[in-house]
Parts: C-alpha cells; sequence; structure tokens
C-alpha cells in the first residue's frame, strides 16, 4: 500500500529517470518535486516512519496476548510408560491363613508365606501392569485477579506510547525533508549566484582583453581580469557540488533509490513572501502537541498504574481450574481390550499472599521512585522546550531582519556594480573597483538567500517543537 502511495505521487509529476534513459538516452529530464510532494513520499519510504509503523504492531500483538489471559487457558497432555521392573508389595500377615492354612495342603514354608509363591520376591507381591497410558485436558481461568486487570490496561496505554512515538516520528521526518529540501534550495541559489559572477568576470575579460589589444588597458588590468575568471570557476564547481550533496540528502530522508534523477521545484525567495505572517506571537505558543511531553505524560500514566499493579500484588486472587484425563494399563499391545478410566475433576483457588520478606513492598517503592524520577524528567524537559522555542523564534525574527537589510543591500551593491560597470567600460574606473563592486553584490545576495533560509529551517524546528499536525 505504502508503495503505491510513492508511485501514484511519482505518476502524477514526471516519468523515472529509467523509463526517460530508455527513451531519451542521457538527456533524460529529472523528476520535479514540490516540497509536498516530498514529505509526502517520506512519510511512506522513510525508515525511520516504517519502523515506528512496526512498533505499532508489536505493542499491539502484545495487548492482545494480555488480553488472552482472561480466557480460559486450555492445555492437552498424553503420557506412554513402559515398566522396566514391577514395584514388590509386602504384608505383614500370613496370606496361607486366608488358604486353609493348617489344613492338609498347608505349607510351613517361609517363600510360601505372604507372597502367594514367588520366592524371587522374597514373599512380596509384584504390582501394576508393563504398558501405562494416559491422555487428558486441562482447562484455567482467572475469576477475580486485581493486578492482571491492571496490567491490561498498562498494556492498552504501550500501545498510545507507540502511536505517539511513531507520530513523533513522523513530524521528526517532515523536519528533516523540510531542512534538507531548504539545503538544496539555498545551494542552487548559490550556484546561480556563484555562476552569474563566472558570466560577468567573463564579460569583463572580454572587454578588458579587447581594450588590452588595442593598448587602452594596461597589462595588470588584463592579469587582474583574467585572475577574476578563474577565481570565479572553482566557486561554480563547489557550488554545484554542493546541489548534488543536497539531492543526495534529500533522497536519502525520503528513503527513495540515490540513483534517482530528482530535482526540487521553486526558489527560497517564494518562502520570502510568507516571512512576516509566519512570525509566531509568544501568547500563541503551546506545548500541547508537542510529542516528548506527550510520551512522556503517557509514561507517567504507566508507571502510577504500575505502582497501584505492584499494591495489587498482595491482595487475593480466585481462579477456577478443570481436568479430566483417562488412563489405561496392560500388560499387552491389544488396544481393543483396553479399560480405560476416565477422571475428571473441577475446582476454586484462591490465593492469599502472607509474606515475600519485602519483595512486594520493595518493587511498590521502586515503581513510586520512577514515577518521581519522571515527573522531575517532565518538568525540566518543559523548560528546555520553552528555552528552544524563544530561541526559534528570535532566529526567526533576526532572520527577517537580515532580510530586511539584505534586500537593501543587494538593492544598493546592484547600483554601484552598474555604475562601476560603466565606469570601467568608459575607462573611469580600474578592474580592481569593479571587481570589488561585484564582491560586495555576490556577499549581498548570498546574505539575502541565507536569511530566508535560517528563517525557513527555524520555522520547522519550530513547528516540530510545538508537535503542529501534519497536513495531509
Amino acid at each position: 500500500m505504502k508503495r503505491l502511495v510513492v508511485l501514484a505521487v511519482l505518476a502524477g509529476l514526471l516519468p523515472s529517470i529509467r523509463t526517460f534513459a530508455q527513451e531519451a538516452g542521457d538527456g533524460a529530464a529529472p523528476t520535479v518535486l514540490t516540497l509536498d510532494q516530498a514529505i509526502q513520499i517520506a512519510l511512506s519510504e522513510n525508515i525511520a516512519v516504517r519502523v515506528a509503523d512496526k512498533d505499532i504492531e508489536r505493542a499491539e500483538y502484545a495487548r492482545k496476548g494480555t488480553y488472552a489471559s482472561l480466557f480460559p487457558q486450555v492445555d492437552g497432555s498424553s503420557s506412554y510408560s513402559r515398566t522396566i521392573k514391577k514395584q514388590v508389595m509386602y504384608m505383614d500377615f500370613d496370606i496361607g491363613s486366608f488358604g486353609g492354612g493348617g489344613g492338609a495342603g498347608g505349607s510351613d514354608d517361609p517363600e510360601t508365606k505372604a507372597g502367594g509363591g514367588s520366592g524371587g520376591n522374597g514373599g512380596g507381591i509384584e504390582v501394576g501392569r508393563w504398558n501405562t497410558y494416559s491422555a487428558g485436558v486441562q482447562a484455567s481461568m482467572p475469576l477475580v485477579n486485581a493486578q492482571l486487570w491492571k496490567s491490561l490496561k498498562i498494556s492498552g496505554q504501550d500501545v498510545e506510547l507507540a502511536v505517539e512515538r511513531a507520530r513523533s516520528s513522523r513530524l521528526e521526518t517532515v523536519t528533516q525533508v523540510k531542512q534538507a529540501f531548504y539545503g538544496v534550495l539555498l545551494a542552487k541559489e548559490a550556484f546561480n549566484v556563484y555562476k552569474e559572477v563566472y558570466e560577468n568576470a567573463l564579460d569583463n575579460f572580454t572587454q578588458t582583453e579587447k581594450r588590452y589589444n588595442a593598448d587602452k588597458a594596461s597589462e595588470l588590468e588584463y592579469q587582474r581580469a583574467k585572475s577574476t575568471v578563474q577565481n570565479a570557476i572553482p566557486n561554480v564547481y563547489d557550488s554545484e557540488n554542493a546541489v548534488v550533496l543536497g539531492l543526495w540528502q534529500l533522497k536519502a530522508v525520503m528513503g527513495i533509490d540515490l540513483d534517482e534523477d530528482i530535482d526540487v521545484a521553486g526558489s527560497l525567495m517564494d518562502y520570502s513572501t510568507t516571512m512576516f505572517r509566519d512570525i509566531v506571537e509568544n501568547d500563541d505558543v503551546t506545548l500541547e502537541k508537542n510529542s516528548t511531553l506527550r510520551q512522556l505524560a503517557i509514561q507517567a500514566e504507566e508507571l502510577a498504574n504500575t505502582v497501584k499493579m505492584q499494591q495489587y500484588a498482595t491482595l487475593p486472587s480466585l481462579a477456577l481450574s478443570f481436568s479430566y484425563s483417562i488412563n489405561a494399563m496392560a500388560n499387552d499391545f491389544k488396544f481393543s481390550t483396553y479399560n480405560w478410566s476416565p477422571y475428571s475433576a473441577a475446582g476454586l483457588s484462591l490465593s492469599i499472599p502472607i509474606f515475600a520478606g519485602g519483595r512486594r513492598s520493595n518493587a511498590i517503592k521502586q515503581a513510586r521512585n520512577q514515577h518521581d524520577q519522571l515527573i522531575l524528567q517532565s518538568e525540566n524537559t518543559e523548560r528546555q522546550l520553552k528555552v528552544a522555542i524563544r530561541q526559534y523564534l528570535n532566529q526567526m525574527e533576526t532572520a527577517m531582519k537580515n532580510f530586511n537589510a539584505a534586500g537593501s543591500g543587494v538593492e544598493t551593491a546592484r547600483k554601484a556594480y552598474d555604475i562601476a560597470a560603466k565606469s570601467y567600460n568608459l575607462g573611469r574606473s580600474t578592474i580592481t573597483e569593479l571587481n570589488d563592486a561585484r564582491l560586495a553584490l555576490t556577499q549581498a545576495l548570498l546574505a539575502q538567500s541565507q536569511s530566508v533560509y535560517n528563517f525557513v529551517v527555524a520555522k520547522a524546528n519550530l513547528e516540530q517543537t510545538l508537535g503542529n499536525d501534519i497536513e495531509s
């Protein structure tokens, strides 16, 4: 089912790189993904999300296994034994007296007394038969067991905890996808800037070369223009490699094949239009949906119920039992002639705990200690989360201010560069002044993109901390 989700998303966009490679060769177009589409695929294919779903299934199985304790437990058994040496029974009276002892035909031989005639047994009687068969069924069912009932509630909370952990995994996956997606956009912005720098440097070098050939520019200007072009090339390669690495990181977080050829849609500037309305007031911030605090709350309830379960261990328990069995004994293997003897019984068993050497009381104290520790941990976690929220809000506000400042800086730097370029073409300024103006413009453009990136990353972290529900 999850694979179908991925295929449906990709099918609605562009064919995969493999299909493109078959039809168009090496010039295949990449599959372009929006942020929402990347998140949708990651929520289906990310390994951490799939493991969390498996953990929910495991907790469900454990809960069902605990509920099975309420039903009758039925077991069957059968056995066969072969007697190697029969037991011998001795009696403290003379069997011969029951057979007319003292009369004619009587005997005073000890071998014949109290034994019926087997001298090898010292006057004893062999009892039992050579073959013994037994088969039966036993059933038991708890009627009153407070400790068991409380454990059922704890197992249900285990499922709830697994569901919340899966939600936390999804929130973390969404944040990772957003950060990777924004990282690719930032790398592409840097690539475009450095590419523009290279193209401008190349144009300037062409103009300088023409002027140098016409003896209107010095060799120093010619060499500096040439050096500027050469220095711009590594930045283009590095930024291009950053885009490739960013796409690999995005594919790894999404959980798709690293060989898939994908690209991201949009640009960082698309998110700059919503920066002002995305600032959250402190009064609107709440940790009610924070997954970490919810998990700690569930664990605290579990430990509270564990304390009660340990206390219930001191209460009596009542159980119902039933057994039925059949037995047969014979000296041969003629099963059709066996006499099977049935036996059945039903009963109630009452168990009353009296003394266990302090084991139960220590178990209660241990559970209470763990509960108190978790409460303290929850308070400390909440305090740290509030600090993190303020930090993210400050980062968003700072990024917005930097964006406004960078916007003004870009406008000023671009005007300065245009003036420097015209002046250089007219021979009124040097190549050094032109390079300085180009450097200022490059730094302003990168600062503007970096401020938007810092804002959206801080916003993604804030949304994860607040535990905002994932939009479908």
